[in-house]
């Protein structure tokens, strides 16, 4: 029977015919690059974008230990619906994230991000890690439901979500990030090693 000798010195190299990607990270990569961005990682930036369809995001050791390329991709293109199309060609999408100038538009961002993410039961797996985060959390849960200011511009920047380029992209990465996490949870998917739970542990059904 043909099979492998021992004295057999004849070694054939191992060619890999494909890569392994996180399949989260490839889902968001995609919908990025279908919205018409190319994601770049760095340690010298948390996020930001060129207006040229370059959109950095940090390496994640720059990262919080429960953020990921997924929620990092998303919070990037809310910021784009809620200021339009005519952002996508801007640095940062205009906005200035050094001072408190835009405050009420990041508070509109976190509205859209809760509202999209709830579609799917993602509000809190998908949720920003930064200092936002207490305004986040303390979102009503129709993020939409009340009268500040930012409410009327989350709730334009949903409308936007139904439009090219954002549409029908960044729905179907949603859908894809539950169907990715449900199946985490069916199996009760965890790091023996790691003193904490998985994100996919906030998946609501």
């Amino acid at each position: 029977m043909a099979g492998f000798h021992p004295d057999d010195d004849t070694t054939v190299e191992r060619r890999s015919r494909h890569v392994y990607l996180d399949p989260l990270d490839a889902i968001w990569l995609t919908i990025a690059g279908r919205v018409g961005f190319r994601v770049r990682r760095s340690a010298d930036a948390y996020a930001s974008t060129d207006g040229q369809g370059v959109m950095t995001i940090g390496e994640p050791s720059t990262l919080d230990p429960d953020d990921c390329l997924a929620q990092m991709i998303l919070h990037e293109l809310c910021h784009s619906l809620i200021e339009g199309a005519q952002s996508l060609q801007m640095p940062d999408f205009g906005l200035d994230n050094e001072s408190a100038r835009d405050l009420v538009r990041e508070h509109a961002c976190l509205r859209l991000q809760a509202w999209l993410t709830d579609k799917h039961g993602l509000r809190q797996v998908l949720a920003p890690t930064t200092d936002f985060r207490s305004y986040y959390d303390a979102l009503p849960e129709d993020p939409f439901g009340d009268d500040e200011p930012s409410t009327e511009l989350a709730k334009a920047g949903a409308a936007r979500s139904a439009e090219p380029p954002w549409a029908p992209h960044l729905w179907q990465g949603l859908e894809a990030t539950a169907r990715v996490m449900k199946a985490a949870q069916d199996v009760e998917a965890v790091d023996p090693e790691a003193k904490k739970r998985p994100i996919w542990w906030e998946l609501k059904p």
